[in-house]
């Protein structure tokens, strides 16, 4: 198993990708996994690191990253840059999909001769679904998307944050884990106010003709799975697999403490449907 590491500057808004490769030494270039994290979600945390092992192994490339503006830093496990956090928007998250799609056409990713990027998947947990979904919807070269118990609309804010948040322009919500108040900025509102049409995501799916596999915990309680029936609802060539009993997390946590029986199939109806359709 090869592994590397990456760190890109943007160049605005102190913006920086920090990612990771994992690919299997082959003859035959590998179909690419891009795996995006969700709200309050890092690529260090829990499972992710086992998932992208996991992956590779069954004959991928897996690359791992955090949003830029998902308020991990350098340290790469907890929020140090809540002033990031506190702005982070979808259209900041598209731009770090765009970037990172852009490095990988030109050949500028570490372990770049071991991928064949003519077939790209994205993989995406909870919010991080909906920014598969959305870039995959942008982005033909997008040959397949895998959804990890994700959002089917963009705006999850109760209508009591929305009205302090326009009152007041900044209001928080609890991190359980950590126990910080997680700041969100009146610009989060107005990005999914501007964006309307873009991210409506249960209305564009029906135009949406590529490979989609949905997988959804039937105890989520964080996105419950009438998200999961909403977007299998809407896209008629999806695939939608129920884990019976399984979380948000899949019975995991951070620190990770080892797999589950439901990271496992999740893992495995992964791997056979990316196989089987990214193409």
């Amino acid at each position: 198993m090869e592994h590397r590491t990456f760190t890109w500057d943007l160049g605005k808004e102190n913006r920086i990708i920090r990612g990771d490769v994992y690919a299997t030494t082959t003859e035959s270039p590998l179909p690419v996994i891009i795996l995006c994290h969700g709200f309050k979600g890092f690529k260090n945390w829990g499972f992710f690191p086992h998932a992208a092992h996991v992956l590779a192994e069954r004959g991928f490339a897996v690359i791992t990253f955090n949003f830029s503006m998902n308020g991990v830093g350098e340290n790469l496990e907890e929020f140090d840059e809540l002033d990031k956090f506190a702005r982070n928007t979808y259209s900041r998250e598209q731009e770090d999909l765009t970037y990172l799609l852009d490095r990988l056409l030109q050949g500028d990713v570490p372990l770049r001769e071991a991928m064949d990027t003519s077939k790209i998947a994205l993989v995406g947990h909870s919010r991080g679904g909906g920014n598969s979904l959305i870039f995959a919807m942008d982005h033909p070269e997008i040959g397949a998307v895998v959804l990890w118990n994700s959002v089917a609309r963009v705006d999850l804010f109760s209508d009591e944050l929305r009205r302090e948040i326009r009152e007041k322009g900044v209001a928080t919500i609890p991190n359980a884990r950590t126990g910080q108040a997680m700041p969100i900025h009146r610009e989060v509102l107005d990005d999914l106010e501007r964006n309307r049409e873009r991210f409506d995501i249960l209305k564009r799916l029906p135009s949406f003709k590529r490979p989609l596999l949905i997988l959804h915990g039937s105890d989520d309680r964080s996105v419950p799975l009438t998200a999961a029936k909403q977007l299998a609802n809407a896209a008629v060539q999806a695939r939608l697999v129920i884990i019976e009993g399984a979380d948000h997390t899949f019975g995991c946590v951070h620190p990770f403490r080892g797999t589950t029986p439901y990271l496992d199939q999740v893992l495995d109806e992964t791997a056979r449907f990316l196989r089987q359709n990214l193409k």
